[in-house]
């Protein structure tokens, strides 16, 4: 598989999609006809979400999922999918009535690159129990892609607001792990990205990110062989 599991799509006060143009630029370097899935978004219409994708992007071949008539046949037809940031509950929810799952599960495996952020990556992973979003619709089911057998903690950081007595992510995450004990959790923070190419898997970017397993956090360092995470049994 040939996935680019981008944390955000800003870094800091970037533009939209600025830091990540390269990675994303040099992941689908062959790709002819790629398909754009907005379904995450939900107070931004898809048409208009597709069209801020373009323009950040406009030297990239993208149509929007939503041109279609048919949204297995726009993902079956593709060379390349990309999915944006947004409420990671709406767009398993939207996956689901669309009949995508297992149609995206295929074509990735089949080797077609993929490209995320924010929830696009979120979903990657075992489930979406280990999201940052408020489960606004229900989908059918929390099982997501499962294109790496681990959860994903996109945006993560380590920042307390002063006088804030809730739980930081840190101790949210903790509580899906004493639950869970036999399934780390990723936490990425934002202007990084996990990179899975065939059976080897990476953090890119500059800053390091968090490792949740077995009731310990861990260091997970730019550039740190994590081929170890995707042979893990969910």
């Amino acid at each position: 598989m040939n996935l680019l599991m981008l944390s955000s799509s800003r870094a800091g006060d970037e533009e939209y999609l600025s830091h990540a143009t390269h990675m994303i630029t040099t992941h689908l370097a062959n790709s002819q006809k790629i398909v754009f899935i907005p379904y995450a978004g939900v107070t931004i219409d898809w048409p208009s979400y597709t069209a801020k994708v373009q323009a950040a992007l406009p030297h990239l071949p993208i149509s929007g999922i939503e041109s279609y008539d048919d949204p297995v046949a726009g993902v079956t037809q593709a060379d390349a999918i990309m999915v944006g940031g947004g409420n990671t509950f709406n767009l398993l929810h939207q996956l689901y009535a669309n009949n995508l799952v297992q149609c995206i599960q295929t074509r990735v495996k089949s080797g077609i690159p993929y490209v995320g952020w924010s929830a696009g990556s979120n979903i990657c992973g075992n489930s979406i129990r280990t999201t940052n979003d408020m489960p606004i619709i229900f989908p059918p089911t929390f099982d997501a892609l499962n294109l790496v057998p681990f959860q994903l903690n996109p945006h993560y950081n380590d920042y307390r607001a002063p006088g804030h007595n809730g739980e930081t992510r840190a101790q949210r995450i903790a509580e899906f792990c004493v639950l869970n004990p036999h399934m780390p959790v990723l936490g990425i923070r934002e202007g990084t990205a996990l990179v899975r190419a065939g059976d080897a898997l990476t953090l890119q970017g500059s800053l390091a990110g968090v490792i949740f397993e077995n009731g310990l956090q861990a260091t997970l360092n730019p550039g740190q062989d994590l081929r170890q995470y995707l042979n893990v049994k969910a």
